[in-house]
This record gives structure tokens, sequence and C-alpha cells, in this order.
């Protein structure tokens, strides 16, 4: 992430315009030259540019404007605390008709070959809902004759690396449940 706030113009045109900071202090935080800042002061430069507050952003705190407005020779650091958006929001992809007996496919092969994997385990996997998981495993979904297992790897659902992740966290819960289980045994008997 390079140390430039978004919309640099507009964040320029914003502490011109509400703070007492230097052309300079804001031509180096916004990455501008000194002169594109006088201009934006002087009214030659982004005509039009709707101001961007670097406080409702959270790129600057109010604290940090009011210390460089006292001191110019104090740069203004950008907040790292920018959210990354784009990693965020996950969008759901248009599945051709081709495609679509595949997730069931997959959920029936997992089921067959790693038991132990619980339903939201697959469910992560291979993007199916825990209903369809549950129906196959109880082997009462609705279109289950006509299912063939089909591994999800080769049908582009999930990587060898995610099943093996998720086969190794279900045997260590397996495991775990087991100590529990001869602790438990082991209490009662004493």
């Amino acid at each position: 992430m390079n140390d430039k706030p978004f919309m640099p113009k507009a964040t320029a045109v914003w502490l011109v315009e509400n703070t007492k900071i230097s052309f300079k202090q804001i031509a180096d935080f916004c990455d501008l030259h000194e002169l594109e800042v006088k201009g934006i002061a002087d009214g030659d430069v982004a005509k039009g540019i709707k101001a961007y507050s670097p406080i409702l952003a959270g790129q600057l705190t109010r604290e940090e404007i009011e210390e460089a407005s006292k001191d110019i020779n104090k740069p203004l650091t950008l907040n790292k605390k920018v959210l990354d958006i784009k990693s965020e929001k996950k969008t759901n992809k248009y599945v051709p008709l081709s495609k679509r007996q595949d997730r069931p496919e997959a959920v029936l092969w997992l089921t067959k070959n790693y038991p132990q994997l619980s339903d939201g385990q697959i469910v992560k996997l291979v993007g199916s809902t825990k209903n369809t998981v549950a129906s196959i495993r109880k082997k009462n979904y609705w279109n289950s004759s006509n299912l063939s297992p089909k591994d999800p790897v080769v049908s582009n659902l999930c990587s060898q690396i995610d099943i093996k992740n998720a086969v190794d966290k279900a045997n260590r819960k397996t495991a775990r449940k087991q100590k529990e289980a001869e602790k438990e045994s082991n209490n009662t008997e004493s």
C-alpha cells in the first residue's frame, strides 16, 4: 500500500480550505507539487473538485492536523488503519447450468472420502448449503439417484490444500474429543 491518501487532490482541497497547515506539508502528504497546492488555494487548480475530509476517511486525526498547524516542520503521516475493502466483499459469480450439478457431486465425494468433515467445513469448501450437505449425507437429496461422486478439485470448487487443511482440522477435533472422553471416563472410574 502506498503512503498517499485516497483522492489526493480532493484531500488537498479540504486541507487548504479547513486547516492552517503549510502548502509544503499538504503537498508532501498528498504527493502533489507545492505550486499545485498554492494553485488550489488561489482557485486556479482543482476547480470543481469536491473537498474530501481525511478525518472522516480515517486517514488523519484532528490532533495530528492541529499539531502540524503549530509546527510547519512536522510532516503529516497517513493513518495506516485504512481498510482494504476489496478483500472484504466476496462477489457471487454466475454458475453456468452445466456446472450446477458439480456442487452436490462434490459434496457426495467429500462425505464418502472424508466422513470426519463437518457439514460446515464442506459448505465452506464447495460453496454449498448446510441443508444440501445434510440431505446428501442422509441420502434424501431430491436428485440423489442421479448424483455420482466427483472430486471438487477437478471441478475447480476448491484446492487440494483446502481439503487437506479441513481434514487436518477435523482430525485434530476428533482427537481432542477422544482425549476428553478418555479423561471423563478415567474421572468417573476413580
